[in-house]
């Protein structure tokens, strides 16, 4: 019997979400990412929506990922919501290494939505989420809520969503035209703790990236900063159930925060696909797990800002 996973509805958005969604900037191929092959896409994004998951997100600037999303699953778009960015630089060059130029001019918001529908094979975007959590005074100075709101009337866009962090994120909850807010979150990285509740009260849908840290480098293999010591500083190897991994606990932590709606995880390998939906499967930490995981990293230096 295949794993159901949990759901919950996106804020106001009426949306109901698979509470694991899939992060596909892992399939944005080099030279920023791995080299990733048309097989392998096809792959992981057919299992993903074998797997049940129905959430999708990715960028302009994610390399091939809204390519090989409009290649290998359009004719499915029906069995999922699919999340993208805007403010992204349409028409930049491909740049090996340092952040993507972004840019809330209407023009380019309005051409980065259009060259996502044509890529992608669809009519129409579930989420456009402002891209790197510009400050509200530039939106408002470029007049760039009031294209995607114009957007959504022409029906290609619907829902207005932005992936922010401290400091904006208090004013975007202010603002109250966000119907989604992106926040990073982890066991790992509490400071936008508090906020992901504030946002969901106010009737935000909150997705949540960066809810596994990344993926463990003992597991993965891959090196990561070493935000990852916190883990074994705060000695929570010994809260995991027999047989459960430190990525499935990390997932399944990010899962308890009572505010969350759904969690990007991004894989091109299907096996950790399947690690990561039978751990979302099993759901939160129990209540008792959950509070001395945060007593354990509160001890061990670690506690998040409460409000910014």
């Amino acid at each position: 019997m295949a794993n159901q996973l949990p759901m919950a509805t996106l804020g106001n958005t009426g949306l109901n979400v698979t509470r694991l969604g899939f992060g596909a900037m892992e399939i944005r191929g080099a030279p920023r990412g791995r080299e990733v092959t048309s097989g392998q896409a096809e792959t992981i994004l057919n299992a993903v929506l074998d797997s049940g998951i129905n959430y999708i997100d990715t960028s302009v600037d994610y390399g091939q990922s809204e390519e090989f999303i409009g290649q290998f699953i359009s004719k499915r778009r029906d069995d999922f919501f699919l999340a993208s960015k805007c403010g992204c630089l349409v028409g930049a060059p491909v740049v090996p290494s340092g952040p993507s130029p972004h840019v809330f001019t209407p023009e380019n918001i309005i051409a980065g939505i259009e060259q996502s529908l044509k890529r992608m094979k669809t009519e129409y975007l579930d989420v456009v989420q402002f891209h790197s959590s510009p400050s509200q005074q530039v939106l408002d100075e470029n007049g760039s809520i009031d294209t995607l709101l114009e957007l959504k009337e022409q029906g290609k866009i619907r829902h207005v969503g932005i992936s922010n962090t401290l400091p904006n994120l208090p004013g975007h909850v202010a603002k109250g035209v966000f119907e989604v807010m992106q926040i990073p979150y982890s066991a790992l990285q509490r400071e936008h703790e508090e906020w992901i509740s504030v946002a969901a009260k106010s009737g935000v849908g909150t997705v949540i990236r960066g809810g596994v840290a990344k993926g463990n480098p003992v597991e993965s293999g891959v090196p990561r900063p070493d935000e990852w010591s916190l883990f074994d500083r705060a000695g929570l190897t010994d809260l995991l159930d027999e047989g459960e991994d430190r990525t499935s606990f990390m997932l399944r932590f990010t899962l308890s925060h009572p505010d969350m709606h759904t969690t990007i995880v991004g894989t091109l390998n299907p096996d950790h696909l399947a690690n990561n939906v039978a751990a979302a499967s099993r759901g939160p930490l129990s209540d008792d797990v959950y509070a001395e995981t945060k007593s354990r990293l509160a001890s061990a230096g670690e506690s998040p800002d409460p409000m910014g």
